[in-house]
């Protein structure tokens, strides 16, 4: 009979376990980094652990970067722009610096940063900064 008891609480435990795991592992709906049109751009191991590629400050859950991707829609690779995140855009906090991840140099109000975005088939996407408003004038 102990053993029967014994070989129970070790089933439950396992089945305990393996449901916390599944919890932690898989992020609810909504939490992906997922581009859009007026979203942001990447995506890390950890949802809401999105760094800002402008003013490098991390986003909230639920902070978006403001950016803009020109059509045609349906080609692998895209051009878009990003103008930044509400910390740095249209106005930055105080303490916030704009900076071109490319070149390092200060980002001016009305700049922006200029990437790639290139759409996977199996849905995924991937942005690549290519330079800012500046850098990319020359």
């Amino acid at each position: 009979m102990e053993y029967l008891i014994l070989g129970l609480a070790v089933v439950v435990i396992i089945v305990a376990l393996s449901y916390f795991s599944n919890l932690v592992k898989k992020p609810k709906k909504g939490q992906g980094g997922h581009a859009k049109s007026k979203a942001g751009a990447s995506s890390n191991a950890n949802p809401g652990f999105v760094t800002c590629p402008v003013c490098n400050t991390p986003l909230a859950k639920g902070q978006n970067l403001i950016s803009k991707v020109y059509r045609p829609m349906d080609v692998p690779d895209q051009r878009c722009t990003i103008n930044g995140c509400p910390h740095c855009y249209p106005r930055p906090e105080p303490g916030i610096r704009r900076q071109c991840p490319c070149c390092k140099k200060e980002i001016p109000l009305n700049g922006y940063l200029i990437a790639r975005l290139f759409n996977y088939k199996n849905n995924k996407k991937h942005v690549m900064v290519t330079g800012c408003s500046e850098c990319c004038k020359k």
